[in-house]
């Protein structure tokens, strides 16, 4: 009996380990293992070289409803579900091994990540609360993420009905280094389009002559 109980001790600390290395708060960390929390908040310090944050957990469902996390929220959770129900994943490695997929596609392919491993478990929860479900697209026929009362029938997934104001952020942050570099010019050129003041003067026939300073001060003879 003693050591079955060393043994899962020890796995409960490996699944602390791999979760504060993904970012797990303390609050993800405390629900989901059953190590005291001084314990956790050593291995926590030990990992990371720091003491764990503060504050509250995000608790709104309708953060995932926003185009952008709408998307990746249905990525990790197509992901999370396929784990735990075809490849027999128990629910924290289902949780563990999503997330690192998910993080791996979008290092792969360059994108921004949306969720944190806290954000991806609350997703979960929110599942798992009846809050969230998940419904087939008219279009393409992927599943992605709405809320739990809403209709389902004739939804379009973000992807294939982006909104309008998709990828202007982008194309700004993209040509606002080019408008920068074109309006400067280098200080020979601005120099050389400057005509001199004399050749200025020279070119204006028009242009009364300027008496030398002595003569036009001198007394009349």
């Amino acid at each position: 009996m003693s050591r079955v109980s060393i043994i899962e001790d020890a796995r409960e600390v490996v699944r602390a380990s791999a979760l504060i290395e993904l970012g797990a708060r303390m609050q993800v960390l405390e629900s989901e293992l059953a190590l005291p929390r001084d314990r956790l908040i050593r291995l926590y310090h030990e990992i990371k070289g720091e003491s764990p944050p503060k504050g509250m957990l995000p608790s709104s469902a309708d953060w995932y409803m926003t185009w952008q996390a709408n998307i990746h929220a249905s990525l990790f959770y197509n992901t999370y579900v396929f784990l735990k129900d075809e490849a027999g994943c128990s629910h924290l490695d289902a949780l563990t091994k999503g997330f690192r997929l998910y993080r791996e596609h979008c290092v792969h392919n360059g994108l921004e990540m949306q969720l944190d491993l806290t954000r991806a478990w609350t997703l979960v929860r929110f599942f798992n609360g009846g809050l969230l479900q998940l419904t087939s697209c008219r279009r393409c026929a992927g599943k992605f993420v709405i809320h739990k009362y809403d209709a389902p029938n004739g939804k379009v997934c973000a992807i294939c009905q982006p909104p309008s104001r998709a990828g202007k952020r982008g194309k700004a942050r993209t040509g606002a280094p080019c408008q920068a570099d074109g309006a400067r010019e280098p200080a020979e050129t601005r120099t050389e389009s400057r005509p001199k003041s004399n050749e200025r003067r020279a070119g204006n026939p028009h242009r009364p002559k300027l008496m030398p300073r002595d003569s036009a001060h001198s007394p009349a003879s």
